[in-house]
């Protein structure tokens, strides 16, 4: 998994095929990426047993072949640790330049304030190391609260629903440097709506 996640095209594609089956071909016109660089790292991903071959067809006198994920691009907390740091580093590093990539795209073409209950924050905490830890299992809870979220939500489309659309769900601690801001920026969306929303139940009560 650690030399999976080296690469940021690698990340993209583990990702890209942990929402379904495709080929090489697809995943290339899916992230504007040239077809050799995207078949290189698909090779590397299926030598490092991450994604597995289901099947092949015929296209234009070759075979086009699909694949699909059998692992999920994430860590452990016991195996994050046991990496060398300068390994930790260049994960980060790939995982964080899409996390870029992604806000300036969605930015760009308007899809970041597309809607308005999207939420956006910025908090500067201060705690100690038992705080840190506490912090860090609510985010792991919260991950896997929102699998659980996107499993009901394919399950709501299986039987006529609505349509799914791609959320990015972001989340990181990190000691703050001394040259960061302390004050804390303003934070919109849903926590805003829903704290509201909860005076005035009570208030009601």
């Amino acid at each position: 998994m650690a030399k999976a996640l080296a690469h940021p095209l690698r990340v993209q594609l583990l990702s890209a095929l942990n929402e379904g089956v495709a080929s090489p071909n697809e995943l290339a016109k899916k992230l504007n990426e040239p077809l050799t660089n995207v078949s290189y790292h698909v090779r590397m991903l299926h030598d490092l047993g991450c994604i597995e071959l289901v099947e092949t067809e015929p296209r234009r006198g070759a075979l086009e072949h699909y694949y699909r994920a059998i692992v999920r691009p994430f860590f452990a907390d016991k195996d994050w640790k046991r990496l060398p740091k300068n390994a930790r580093g260049s994960i980060s590093d790939a995982v964080l330049q899409l996390v870029w990539d992604d806000t300036a795209e969605a930015i760009k073409g308007g899809l970041f304030d597309e809607r308005e209950d999207r939420h956006l924050s910025r908090s500067v905490l201060c705690m100690d190391d038992q705080g840190w830890e506490q912090l860090n299992e609510l985010l792991a809870e919260t991950l896997d609260s929102a699998m659980q979220i996107q499993a009901d939500s394919a399950s709501r489309v299986s039987k006529g629903g609505s349509e799914t659309f791609a959320v990015n769900l972001v989340m990181m601690t990190h000691p703050t440097p001394s040259s960061a801001k302390k004050s804390t920026a303003p934070s919109s969306g849903t926590r805003k709506r829903r704290r509201s929303a909860g005076k005035k139940a009570t208030a009601k009560a």
